[in-house]
């Protein structure tokens, strides 16, 4: 029987589990000795990696631009000015 709670005999079932929270947690999931012991899951992770990155360049995060903050704050005075 395998022990749930050692990651060294852990299944892939049960490291895929636990992804939610071994990915939330900021430790490198690469390091994990699950990782180092298995086939199917490095690859599984690449392919997560991969989605991630390929989401990323889908919608890129810029902050406004000053110019931007100062329009809305007119606008937004504006409209309060009207009502």
């Amino acid at each position: 029987m395998i022990a749930p709670n050692n990651p060294n005999n852990m299944t892939c079932e049960q490291f895929q589990a636990q992804l939610p929270e071994l990915i939330g947690s900021g430790d490198n999931i690469h390091a994990h000795p699950h990782m180092e012991t298995c086939d199917l899951c490095p690859k599984l992770i690449s392919d997560l990696e991969a989605i991630r990155d390929a989401a990323r360049q889908l919608f890129p995060v810029e902050d406004p631009s000053d110019e931007v903050w100062k329009r809305l704050d007119k606008a937004i005075q504006d409209d309060e000015e009207e009502e």
